[in-house]
């Protein structure tokens, strides 16, 4: 009985990290009509140039998955306005929401955080394995916007274990060098050094980071996902024990990074608000360079 029961809560737990899915699975719910494809390109005039799926509802990436009025623009968008956005979409309360990019999945997984963020029921919100990529292999892109009829759906006020903000990392890891939390860069390593600034007036790091590159968690020529032995492999270094604070330079590459680490069991993950967007233009905040978390100045 007991072998039964830790069974099925296995199952439960693999069920709830089960959010990818292939061209085949979208094929056979194309038709649906509580159904809504939401595309994220990477850059937005391709939903008209390039096409989309059928029936796609284009998102713009920046102006739809950030605060507007915001500095830095990519900080979560109030519940209010992702709200009106969303029945902008055509999205109910009962909606089967699909998302796909271009981008290996890390624009689709900026959409999927913000649902989760705002309480949407997240059992019926998937994410398109390769993207274009892997629809275009046996099937056409339409380059006809897509009708939309809007939607009534009422999120919640945002999750606060989902999200931090630079108080909570200055406290945390900084300050107290909590040794039950991990700060994450999702950034390529170039940007995490220093070698390359970008998106900001400083290059480097959060004092304290370590370094996992989230898009190496992907396939850089079919856009999908690694096998869970690999993901596995990739973030070998991060206890799923400890809680996690993830940042990147505007919101896309943390909330992949928020994806693999919630599809390989990690259960308190949490993203850094306005990341190293943030961070790295205020310049009174310390910042290290190089391949170490700290430097001498900040290892004392």
């Amino acid at each position: 009985m007991l072998g039964v029961l830790l069974f099925a809560l296995a199952s439960l737990s693999h069920a709830e990290r089960d959010f990818l899915v292939d061209s085949v699975w979208l094929e056979s719910k194309i038709d649906d009509p509580d159904m809504v494809l939401l595309e994220v390109r990477y850059h937005p005039h391709r939903y008209y140039t390039v096409g989309h799926i059928p029936g796609a509802v284009q998102v713009q990436r920046f102006k739809d998955l950030g605060d507007n009025r915001a500095v830095p623009l990519m900080r979560f968008p109030s519940k209010a306005d992702f709200q009106s956005t969303l029945r902008g979409w055509g999205v109910n309360n009962d909606s089967r929401v699909v998302i796909y990019d271009d981008s290996r999945t890390a624009l689709a997984s900026r959409v999927y955080f913000l649902l989760e963020l705002y309480g949407f029921d997240m059992s019926r919100v998937k994410i398109l394995q390769g993207g274009t990529i892997e629809w275009t292999a046996f099937n056409e892109l339409s380059k006809d916007k897509a009708k939309v009829n809007p939607g009534n759906v009422t999120l919640k006020p945002a999750n606060p274990r989902l999200f931090v903000e630079w108080e909570d990392v200055y406290e945390d890891v900084l300050s107290r060098r909590d040794p039950d939390v991990v700060l994450l860069d999702a950034r390529p390593q170039d940007m995490y050094t220093g070698e390359v600034i970008r998106h900001t007036v400083r290059g480097g790091h959060i004092p304290g980071a370590v370094n996992i590159v989230s898009l190496e968690g992907t396939d850089g020529q079919s856009q999908k996902w690694l096998s869970n032995e690999k993901l596995a492999y990739l973030y070998r270094s991060i206890p799923k024990d400890k809680r996690v604070y993830v940042y990147c330079h505007d919101g896309f590459r943390m909330s992949l990074a928020y994806m693999q680490l919630k599809k390989l069991g990690y259960k308190d993950v949490r993203l850094y608000n306005g990341g190293w967007s943030h961070w790295g233009n205020e310049l009174t905040l310390p910042v290290v360079e190089g391949e170490e978390p700290y430097d001498a100045e900040y290892a004392l």
